[in-house]
Formats: C-alpha cells, structure tokens, sequence
C-alpha cells in the first residue's frame, strides 16, 4: 500500500512554533517560519527550555550574529522568489543591501563563507524549487511560470532546471503526472513530499 503526502513546511514550522512557545509560556509574535519575536524579557531557564523544545524537532535557536545574517538573507530570497508582480524586476543585490543595510559584497563573502555556496547558487536553487512547487499544485503553463519567477525565457528556465535537477521541465511533469496516476514501480511505501 502507498500513501502519498503533501506537507505545507509554513504550516508546519507555525504550528510547532505556537505549541513550543505556548507550552513554555513565552509572549511572542510569529513573524516568519524562521524569525519570532519576543515580547518582554525571556530568562535564562525560559530560554533554555525553549531551545531545548524546540531542538527536539530539528529546531535550533540562532545566536551567531553572521548566522543571523545569513538566514535573514534566506528569508529575504525565499520572499523575492514568490512569484508576485512587485518581485518581477527587484535586483537581487539591491534587495539584500536595501534590507539589511551592508554592501553587498560583504553579504556575499559572509554567506559563501558559511553556507559554502554563493548566494547567485542560492537564489537559483530556491527558484527552482518554487517551479517545482508551481508545476506540481498549479494549473500553470511553463511560460507562465517563467514569466511568474522573472526568468527571461522558457528556455532559460528550462536550462537551470535541467543542470539544477537533471531532469528537463517535461520528464519532471511525466514523473508528476505517474505518481498522481499511481503508476509507481515502487511497493508499498509511504512518500511525503515538501
């Protein structure tokens, strides 16, 4: 028997977060799946055990400012790469200067220095995955898309995808189409997808 599953990871991270937080008895503001904020003072023991709450899902607490600098810059991407009207023509650069407020090369030092890849890698990866996700739950054409993620043609898109994936758009879209259908070679499993 399989069971195949869709995880909504927002929903997911939320729902830990407000259970965590609740649990401890902290006051706070969910401001993205990656950022809280908290309102008052948060103790030491408080801390400890929010951290340790949060540690048991794979959740840990960043202290390291250049950390904090390199996820605020993830969350800044992962923002930039929803396809909406008003990030149609945002420079990436400018974007990232703009909201955090350090010139852009000291950014990209920092973040290729501690995830190891460049952020022009990152931006590439995220916008990848956003296709994946468009293709998968969305009744949208490959040129919507496209134009949707800023890219400056189909076959562009199409390019990164292939080196990024290995797979061109449309064997990507077959593979979809026969896990929806059921026609997977694999035996009983359970598949989650994210």
């Amino acid at each position: 028997m399989e069971i195949n599953l869709k995880i909504d990871v927002n929903f997911l991270y939320k729902k830990i977060l407000q259970e965590s937080f609740d649990e401890i008895g902290i006051d706070y503001s969910i401001l993205s799946p990656t950022m809280v904020k908290i309102n008052g003072q948060l103790d030491s023991v408080k801390l400890k055990s929010l951290s340790n709450k949060l540690l048991s899902y794979g959740i840990t607490i960043i202290s390291d400012p250049k950390e904090m600098i390199v996820q605020k810059i993830k969350n800044l991407i992962a923002e930039l790469v929803k396809p909406n009207q008003e990030n149609i023509a945002v420079n990436t650069s400018f974007y990232l200067c703009e909201n955090l407020g350090y010139s852009y090369g000291y950014l990209a030092s920092l973040f290729s220095e501690l995830t190891m890849t460049t952020i022009e890698n990152y931006v590439i990866l995220q916008k990848i995955e956003m296709v994946k996700h468009l293709m998968q739950n969305h009744e949208l054409t490959l040129t919507e898309i496209a134009y949707q993620l800023n890219y400056s043609s189909v076959a562009h898109l199409s390019s990164q995808f292939r080196k990024t994936t290995g797979l061109s758009p449309s064997e990507f879209q077959r593979i979809l189409f026969r896990k929806k259908n059921g026609f997977s070679k694999t035996g009983d499993t359970v598949q989650a997808e994210c």
